[in-house]
């Protein structure tokens, strides 16, 4: 035996290793880490077991999808963001069958390199896996929060994700449905008396882009050459474009299509969309001024058009919805709906060059401005018999509000080049320079719940030489 109260190296030594063992398990029980990434029940600032981070743009009411790969493993995967890691679907096969009845028959969904086939199985089976995905990460279901050998294989830290496009896109149209954007270029080119034509209040207008220049955030994106008409004076000429734009726009993807020659009936538009991502239709405005008549946009458009790497789905969205803007005149029967479908997403520009310390915000706009509703778009697309297919992408086309700090394009924001934007320290930009980052980011918070979209990002790099 030997007292509590006198000196004794046995006690000593006991002592010490009931502090190291009670340090331990305070650490891994109630000490979350990002190294660790595991937050146990009873201790997490958040719904899910992974660690979410407070202002994270992919919280538990998130759950958007993409397609990753790493260095380590350069096979395409889907993935779902979750904090700052990505859940690798295609390690959870067992996992969804065990919770969700739709993958008994489509078992291979999320084994594929594109999110195509899931995004063509429609609400029901988007609904399902959205709860699905919703119990296994949440911090009271064990099964996935338990199995340290499976988590080591469903997660992957996003700094080590290397993002894709998230499908095929088989086809793109860009539409023109922001009335503040097209009164603003209207007034520039037309005059403040004509600047709408006179069907743009009666239909959404769009075209049919590029497809296969459409880009994942990151990508750089490299100075277009084109045929242009500086002085009208004089003949055109052929070089390096020096009107280069972006344009804050949103995106979204055709899940379910329709067989060619039968419409999608506006009341049932809302089930053909997929979810929305983030996207900058960079713009050759010199080129497309010179080009675009009587046809439309073409080189001054197909070059590249980036989008951010994660699809937020409408059921995530849904916390947002708005009312709608109002139209006058009424619409035809075949565009009316009565149901919201706009959306409270704050978005903002940012410029980042050579000779800028840091990036610098350009410009803030909201998707719920946009005149045109995307059920409207979409009706509209597939009134005269077009057949959409699981991911085809639909824009926006530039989201202005009505503010000049909510203008969605340089264009817009130096009004044609004749006011110079001014970015502190004498540096000013009318259009974008060569070693410009545009980075865009889009933000859901109505107070209880926050969610985003990620990054969509580009840097401009010099025009080849001719």
């Amino acid at each position: 035996m030997f007292s509590l109260f006198a000196p004794n190296s046995k006690l000593i030594v006991l002592l010490t290793i009931c502090a190291v063992v009670l340090f331990v398990l305070v650490f891994i029980f109630q000490t979350p880490s990002t190294s660790l990434g595991i937050v146990m029940p009873g201790h997490q600032p958040s719904e899910s077991f992974i660690l979410v981070t407070s202002g994270s743009d992919f919280p538990l009411d998130n759950l958007p999808y993409g397609v990753f790969s790493t260095s380590a493993n350069p096979t395409r995967r889907i993935g779902v963001a979750i904090g700052d890691q990505v859940l690798d679907l295609s390690a959870l096969t067992d996992t969804f069958l065990n919770h969700a009845l739709f993958i008994k028959n489509n078992k291979n969904v999320f084994a594929q390199s594109t999110l195509n086939d899931f995004m063509s199985l429609g609400r029901d089976a988007w609904a399902t896996a959205r709860q699905t995905l919703t119990r296994i990460l949440s911090a009271t279901e064990p099964d996935l929060r338990d199995d340290e050998s499976l988590r080591g294989r469903a997660f992957v830290k996003q700094s080590d994700a290397i993002m894709h496009l998230p499908c095929h896109i088989g086809d793109y149209t860009d539409f023109y449905s922001s009335r503040e954007h097209a009164t603003n270029v209207g007034t520039m080119f037309r005059g403040a008396d004509n600047a709408l034509p006179p069907n743009w209040l009666h239909l959404p207008i769009g075209y049919h882009g590029r497809a296969s220049s459409i880009v994942v955030s990151g990508t750089d994106i490299r100075r277009p050459v084109g045929q242009t008409r500086p002085d009208e004076s004089k003949p055109p000429v052929y070089g390096p474009c020096k009107a280069l734009d972006f344009e804050l726009e949103m995106a979204f993807f055709i899940g379910p299509g329709n067989t060619l020659g039968q419409p999608i009936p506006i009341e049932k538009a809302h089930e053909h969309i997929f979810g929305m991502v983030l996207m900058n239709d960079w713009s050759a405005r010199d080129i497309q001024k010179w080009e675009y008549q009587p046809l439309g946009p073409f080189l001054g458009k197909s070059f590249a058009t980036t989008i951010s790497p994660w699809i937020v789905t409408m059921d995530a969205l849904a916390p947002f919805l708005v009312d709608n803007v109002p139209q006058s005149p009424s619409v035809l029967p075949y565009l009316q709906h009565t149901d919201r479908f706009s959306y409270d997403i704050r978005l903002r520009v940012d410029l980042q060059g050579t000779d800028l310390l840091g990036q610098k915000p350009v410009s803030v706009s909201n998707f719920k401005y946009l005149y045109w509703t995307m059920k409207q778009q979409l009706a509209h697309h597939t009134s005269n018999g077009c057949n959409l297919r699981p991911g085809d992408l639909l824009g926006s086309g530039t989201i202005s509000g009505p503010a000049k700090s909510e203008r969605g394009s340089l264009l817009e924001l130096s009004w044609g080049s004749k006011e110079p934007i001014d970015l502190g320290n004498g540096v000013t930009r009318t259009f974008l320079r060569d070693g410009d980052t545009v980075t865009l980011n889009g933000v859901c918070d109505n107070g209880s719940i926050r969610l985003g979209f990620g990054p969509c990002t580009g840097k401009v790099l010099p025009a080849l030489e001719i």
